[in-house]
């Protein structure tokens, strides 16, 4: 567990489980999601607006403005969280003996959270998951892998305050 956490403060380090097939799974969805930070803005494109919101709702041009001095540097921020990730799974799957504990030091810790939840921000926007009353169609696989990141992410704060 962690060095010591507590309430969910990052930590030196924290012992997080996470089986091969989970691994290689979410590697390959981190690798969508690092394409689509790294992807020219598309206003078009709900999971670009969710990622990057208006900071002005009811001020087209401000919101504008704001989304155009700061999209740059979030996207950078989001591609950096997300090539951690990666490269912390790819690690794993080079290791001699690879284990299902990963070993996520402080700046991994944040990365890994902000990465978790900006995949469940692309998948809900995908879906049209707008709050707590969205109806999702039956049967849609997306809203599993929404379910399970969020449960990752769960079990990502409970070894953080562990």
């Amino acid at each position: 567990m962690g060095d010591g956490a507590a309430g969910g403060i990052v930590t030196d380090s924290v012992t997080f489980m996470l089986p091969d097939a989970e691994a290689q799974y979410l590697r390959e969805l981190v690798e969508q999601y690092l394409e689509l930070v790294r992807s020219p803005d598309d206003a078009r494109d709900p999971a670009i607006r969710r990622l990057s919101p208006d900071a002005y709702p009811d001020e087209a041009d401000a919101s504008a403005e704001f989304r155009a001095w700061t999209r740059d540097d979030l996207a950078a921020t989001r591609a950096a969280d997300a090539e951690r990730v990666i490269e912390v799974l790819r690690e794993r799957e080079r290791a001699a003996e690879p284990r299902p504990e990963l070993i996520l030091d402080a700046p991994s810790q944040t990365a890994w959270l902000r990465t978790l939840a900006g995949l469940r921000i692309v998948l809900a926007a995908r879906m049209g998951i707008v709050d707590d009353d969205s109806v999702v169609a039956d049967g849609d696989p997306r809203y599993d892998v929404y379910e399970w990141l969020g449960y990752r992410q769960e079990m990502l704060l409970q070894s953080m305050a562990g």
